[in-house]
């Protein structure tokens, strides 16, 4: 307990500190629908009677924006005392996975997970930035906590209002579904599937349906008309904002003639996607796996990821401490991110500071830095689908069909 808080103390101070100043507008920690001067600029829009969706900038949820409108106010302190917040919750709700995960309680493993959230660097300089990344982080991993701990209604209504804000996170569902229906309990090494009533499913995406209607309605009452959709999810799917961030979409679709364009959105669209069905299938003996894997590939293949996406992957794999001998290139993995995590600001400051650069500069860092991000997946992936059966003996190749 002193640990994590001495942890929560250093991240307060950091938060206070100058530092931030210089991050509220960095492309690596906001995008278009994370950034703290857009939230801003939303806010002020809609406190002087202004439709904050006509001018095509503002793309936070109208949730969101009632929030932050009405019960927060716009004093940088306060929001940085509540990301601070948040951050610590969210630290605290992921030890609590894996204590109800291994039916245990080891305070040296509950420290280890919540360290490798709050000392994140990815997440600690995007909560920094108060990028709206952080809330979405700390709804997923609170929703996937209270699954955990079998709190049906309150977890979907929390995978409900983080999809206000991240369309991609309704991919969460299916796993999260299982989740509810099975336990937490690890059964990799065991893979086999416990037994689910049909009824209980159905009655569980019911109820998910159920808030996501009712939240629609609110956001349509918030944002006054239906206009928000189009300017929220429609830019997740659409991708109409091209300003640069740490994703694989912004310099592909600069580049692309507009005759092709729909096309290649259905393309990136299935990317993320296509890997719901097989990875809930596949692991669907251990949901909570299933979960950590979806939330690997959604943070690889979003349209509008900043750093804390694949920060939140990399922290949650402490969850699962029995994988980590299964791991095949974990060094690699590490390397690679080092390699991306200095090439990445470095070629933004070229290229947006001193003119020196181009945009390939920086893109190609974004490259680096997924490829990082996908051995990360592919790892894990394998480390998961190995664990039954230990690692093969030299010379021996072992096939999953």
């Amino acid at each position: 307990m002193a640990t994590f808080g001495s942890l929560v103390v250093l991240r307060l101070l950091l938060a206070f500190s100058p530092i931030p100043n210089y991050l509220y507008d960095n492309q690596q920690l906001t995008s278009p629908l994370t950034s703290y001067t857009r939230l801003k600029e939303g806010v002020f829009l809609l406190q002087n009677g202004f439709d904050p969706y006509a001018g095509q900038l503002f793309r936070h949820s109208p949730i969101q924006l009632a929030l932050f409108s009405t019960v927060m106010p716009p004093n940088k302190y306060v929001l940085h005392a509540f990301w601070t917040l948040l951050d610590a919750a969210t630290a605290w709700n992921l030890a609590n996975i894996w204590k109800k995960r291994s039916g245990t309680t080891d305070w040296r493993r509950e420290t280890i997970i919540q360290a490798s959230y709050l000392l994140n660097p990815y997440l600690l300089f995007t909560s920094l930035a108060l990028s709206t990344s952080t809330l979405d982080n700390a709804l997923c991993v609170y929703a996937i906590s209270l699954a955990a701990s079998g709190k049906r209604a309150p977890a979907l209504f929390a995978l409900a209002l983080l999809t206000q804000s991240s369309l991609y996170s309704v991919l969460l569902l299916p796993p999260i579904v299982l989740l509810l229906c099975t336990g937490p309990a690890s059964r990799l090494k065991t893979p086999i599937a416990p037994s689910i009533r049909i009824s209980d499913v159905g009655r569980t995406v019911f109820t998910f349906v159920t808030y996501m209607l009712v939240l629609m309605g609110i956001s349509t009452l918030v944002a006054g008309n239906l206009g928000w959709m189009k300017e929220t999810w429609g830019a997740t799917l659409t991708v109409p904002d091209l300003t640069p961030n740490v994703g694989l979409w912004w310099y592909f679709f600069t580049e692309m003639f507009d005759h092709f364009r729909s096309f290649f959105l259905m393309v990136f669209t299935a990317l993320v996607t296509i890997a719901m069905i097989p990875l809930t299938i596949k692991f669907q003996h251990d949901p909570l796996y299933a979960t950590y894997l979806l939330v690997g590939n959604i943070s690889l293949f979003k349209s509008y990821p900043t750093m804390a996406d694949p920060g939140l992957f990399l922290s949650m794999i402490s969850i699962f401490p029995e994988l980590w001998p299964y791991l095949r290139h974990p060094l690699p993995t590490v390397m690679w991110h080092m390699y991306a995590a200095t090439l990445l600001p470095l070629f933004n400051n070229l290229w947006l500071g001193h003119g020196t650069g181009n945009s390939n500069f920086f893109y190609a860092a974004t490259l680096v830095f997924g490829v990082a991000n996908g051995a990360a997946f592919l790892d894990s992936t394998w480390a998961g689908l190995i664990a039954p059966y230990g690692k093969p003996k030299q010379g021996y190749t072992l096939l999953q069909i």
